[in-house]
């Protein structure tokens, strides 16, 4: 396979580089449908393997050969699973005999899906990780938490993008995530990303997009809605969903979440819906659908598959900041049948089987929307202001090209605070010279056009002029941001400071304490393991580039809610009362 060049670039701790586009690997995998797949390098000398973004883990996970030793499993198991061929010869999993960096720490449980059912112990330990394969402009990072998985709930490996660290009965001191690190070296500008799944369907197929630091402006519609991070931090990226709408379904115009609205967690790291029953059974009569009791799993025949590619049919999640029907401001996203038009295979069924995407939901803590909406959907996470927006993803022919731009921390100077401000920081993928002076062009123009507007507003009419002004006066101000000062290991207390300015300030309340409960691992046998606990600890707020603003959101109490930062243009809308989001335990 042939690499894109990418002219490398040095790196040092005294600068903040731009914001990193994570190139995916060219490859489709999965046993659940084709995603389009990163490839990240683990040890010394490096074993590469394809895996898929989490928006929820913040942890790296590989396989490991035990994960194609069963009693089926087919001879090319490991290259299902993302493991690239090692020394010329095509592997099994990650051999952590032939890295000489890995240092082993024991096996803990996988502390992510638990909620919705998923199982798995993972070999732990620490060992250098990189983006991409090797000379192509990748980062890396040494003493990284890596886990060897043999579950085949997580079939593939997964790249966290989550910058809590990882706790351990073995240490006393948490340790940093990926992103965390990343950040701390000063290898991103901001604790944040831009990310949408690429769709096989599109086009001729288009390839997924990963931005850390930044996103991908020209992946999506601009969107004015902003959405507060959830009061739980296992469920940060919570949204309201208020209406789910299908047309041209067998059923002609139906509504596909009959009881309601309801809050739930976007999470890259599962592929289906997780829905109440009763949306279950209203999708299941409005696309023909089976349910197998065996999978728990909606399948698709091979009739009703043909008669559903002749109509054609959409599905469209109305979301909001409240999950209130036709309350606040709201955004839609349509995902065309293409998107749900999935297929299963080995080890969920022996054969690859035409199924439908949705999963019954025990109750509101296993609501979740995964990675089949973000083959429509551009995410753009905040971990620095604690927000996060979604909007439509977008598909041309042929695709536009890039448009990276950064996310600045809320302690950047003014006069690059906004997500505009990308040129003025390298990008890690090393922008062309034409695209360089693109931008200068565009910059220079855009003063240009700046100046040529305020002359002809001093210019006009006064009765025109004292109307600009009473314009003007009406808008909003923007608030001053509020950053943390202190991070204690024990409580995790996080105590805020106020910034000072003219404009009002937002106050974290400083009774924010994150609770731990580590459990001892027995490190002794491959089942016998402990809990391998997360943190959230040491998070500050980040905000993305523009005139908005964002405050602070402080909890179910209604007080403080986050004034959330806009993203290009967008339309007016009117907000209405509605309820906060939910926060759902993870126990």
């Amino acid at each position: 396979m042939r690499w894109p060049h990418r002219p490398l670039e040095k790196r040092t701790n005294a600068t903040t580089l731009g914001p990193f586009s994570f190139a995916p690997s060219q490859s489709w995998d999965g046993n659940d449908g084709s995603w389009s797949t990163f490839i990240v390098r683990v040890g010394s000398p490096p074993q590469d393997f394809r895996v898929l973004p989490s928006t929820e883990g913040q942890e790296t996970w590989i396989p490991v050969p035990e994960g194609c030793t069963a009693t089926g499993d087919p001879s090319n198991c490991g290259t299902l699973r993302g493991v690239m061929p090692f020394n010329g010869v095509a592997g099994s999993g990650f051999l952590v005999n032939k890295s000489s960096t890995w240092i082993s720490n024991g096996i803990f449980t996988l502390d992510l899906e638990n909620n919705l059912g998923y199982q798995g112990s993972g070999l732990y330990g620490f060992d250098t990780a990189g983006l991409q394969i090797e000379n192509s402009g990748g980062l890396s990072q040494t003493h990284q938490v890596v886990a060897g998985i043999a579950s085949k709930d997580f079939y593939l490996g997964i790249f966290g993008l989550g910058p809590k660290p990882a706790n351990f009965s073995t240490y006393s001191d948490p340790q940093p995530s990926y992103m965390k690190q990343l950040r701390d070296n000063n290898e991103i500008p901001s604790l944040s990303y831009g990310y949408t799944a690429g769709a096989v369907y599109r086009n001729d197929k288009v390839l997924a997009s990963l931005t850390l630091g930044g996103y991908d402006a020209s992946r999506f519609q601009p969107s004015s809605v902003t959405y507060a991070f959830g009061a739980d931090d296992s469920r940060s990226l919570t949204v309201g969903v208020q209406n789910i709408l299908g047309l041209n379904t067998l059923n002609n115009a139906v509504r596909l979440l009959p009881d309601g609205g309801n809050y739930f967690l976007i999470d890259s790291t599962v592929p289906e819906i997780w829905l109440p029953k009763s949306a279950c059974d209203a999708f299941a009569s409005a696309f023909g659908l089976t349910y197998d009791n065996k999978t728990d799993r909606y399948l698709v025949n091979d009739t009703v598959h043909d008669r559903l590619l002749s109509l054609n049919p959409t599905i469209t999640f109305s979301l909001g900041t409240s999950s209130t029907p036709n309350s606040g401001p709201t955004q839609n996203i349509v995902l065309p049948y293409a998107a749900f038009d999935l297929q299963a295979s080995y080890p969920i069924y022996q054969n690859a089987t035409k199924y439908f995407p949705i999963r019954r939901a025990a109750n509101d803590t296993q609501y979740t929307i995964g990675r089949t909406f973000l083959q429509e959907a551009y995410i753009i996470a905040d971990y620095e202001r604690q927000n996060f927006t979604v909007a439509q993803a977008v598909f041309s022919r042929p695709m536009p090209a890039s448009d990276i731009r950064a996310i600045h921390p809320p302690s950047a100077n003014s006069s690059t605070n906004g997500t505009n401000s990308a040129s003025s920081i390298p990008v890690h993928q090393g922008l062309s010279p034409g695209a360089i002076a693109g931008i200068a062009v565009g910059t220079v123009t855009a003063v240009l056009l700046i100046a040529g507007i305020v002359f002809l507003f001093v210019f006009r009419k006064r009765k025109q002029h004292r109307e600009g002004e009473t314009r003007a006066s009406a808008a909003p101000a923007p608030s001053s941001d509020s950053t943390f000062s202190e991070d204690k290991k024990d409580g995790a207390l996080y105590a805020p400071n106020e910034v000072s300015g003219d404009t009002s300030r937002h106050e974290m309340p400083n009774h924010f304490v994150h609770r731990p409960s580590e459990v001892d691992g027995d490190t002794s046998k491959w089942s016998g393991a402990g809990m391998q606990e997360m943190d959230a600890n040491g998070i500050s707020r980040a905000e993305m580039e523009g005139n908005g603003y964002s405050g602070m959101y402080k909890g179910q109490d209604g007080n403080n809610r986050a004034k959330v930062h806009e993203i290009g243009d967008g339309i007016a809308y009117h907000e209405l009362p509605g309820s906060e989001p939910a926060a759902g335990e993870k126990r």
